[in-house]
């Protein structure tokens, strides 16, 4: 499949993890399907409103610094190839790649079921992690406005929060955000890939553009919100050689810390990266996968914790010797941003709004 403008993958191959039946296209059909109907249309982004029950998802992961993370959307419009996140589209027997940001959910119940959970006499107060899996403020966030609503409950609450995000959308919500930093109770990490355009438009197609990144961090730093750049994932022979140049454009526009992680290829994330390779960095595939299978022990994912973040072996600890080399340069201190959890209160219920 040649790659479509405007998506990251060029594979739309549902996975077969869970036992979904193999469907194979027809050559004379599609064949048949061209001369009467003409060219397939380009494709459009789909959503469909999921209704989960609860939105606040918990984990246990001694390689996360939380506990807690809301997710507002299923699947991710910015089409990163990257994306560790997208296997979970094989859940909904739909495809990791073009469905994974073609084919969106999103939880527009989740401002009412946050509401709900953080009234509950069981809740205990926590920071609560948002963009973990896919990007709360990705383009159809501009319409929905889910993560909106979830921040202004937050806010309301005066609950801790760590938005991840890859996108200058974050601004819109900068009023809610520079509120909350006055009682330290909010950190923004903003994802700095590349600095080149040119990568980013087939890396990560649809979401914003680099320098615009740098300056969300710029005005975020400016408001007073707490801001860290991460430079992840790092991808030896495509993005490596900007370690340096990243850090020290980031640290130059305010942020507080840089963070780091090598690029990481589980399940169906490999044969769709790989795939990726072979359409726009033929030249040197080989050498990328040999680079990844060094980091990741002979394989192309390393799924263990305490290994999956940080990879192992000389290509690894070169990285890391070189991004610690370039924080230090930039002058940053590594001190951990804490939020607050002593200033909580449970939203007020439907009565108490009356008056």
């Amino acid at each position: 499949m040649v790659a479509e403008k405007g998506r990251g993958a060029t594979l739309n191959v549902v996975s077969h993890r869970f036992n979904m039946a193999e469907q194979v296209a027809d050559g004379d059909w599609l064949d048949a399907v061209d001369a009467i109907d003409g060219p397939t249309p380009r494709r459009r982004t789909q959503v469909t409103v999921e209704h989960p029950r609860t939105i606040i998802s918990r984990n246990t992961s001694p390689d996360l610094s939380f506990t807690q993370s809301i997710n507002a959307y299923r699947g991710c419009e910015h089409g990163c190839i990257y994306c560790f996140a997208r296997p979970t589209h094989a859940y909904h027997d739909l495809s990791p790649g073009l469905d994974f940001e073609t084919r969106l959910f999103a939880k527009a119940d989740a401002p009412d079921l946050l509401r709900a959970e953080l009234s509950k006499l069981s809740y205990r107060v926590s920071p609560i992690a948002m963009g973990t899996n896919t990007d709360p403020y990705q383009p159809i966030e501009r319409d929905w406005k889910i993560t909106r609503q979830c921040v202004e409950i937050l806010a309301e609450c005066r609950h801790p929060i760590f938005i991840t995000t890859k996108s200058d959308r974050v601004l819109r919500d900068l009023d809610l955000l520079q509120d909350m930093a006055r009682d330290r109770l909010v950190a923004v990490m903003i994802s700095v890939t590349t600095l080149d355009p040119k990568v980013a438009r087939t890396l990560e197609p649809r979401a914003a553009h680099p320098l615009r990144r740098v300056e969300a961090i710029r005005q975020l730093a400016q408001a007073g919100v707490p801001v860290v750049a991460s430079v992840s994932p790092i991808i030896p022979a495509i993005t490596d050689h900007e370690i340096e140049a990243i850090v020290e454009t980031t640290a130059a526009a305010g942020a507080r810390d840089a963070t780091f992680i090598p690029v990481r290829l589980p399940f169906e994330v490999a044969p769709l990266f790989r795939a990726w390779l072979q359409e726009h960095y033929p030249d040197r595939a080989a050498k990328v996968m040999g680079i990844i299978r060094d980091i990741r022990g002979g394989r192309d994912n390393d799924p263990d914790f305490g290994t999956r973040m940080r990879g192992q072996g000389i290509w690894a600890d070169l990285i890391r010797t070189r991004f610690i080399k370039a924080r230090r340069r930039a002058g940053f201190s590594g001190e951990r941003l804490t939020l607050r959890t002593d200033l909580f209160r449970p939203p007020a219920g439907p009565q108490l709004q009356l008056f």
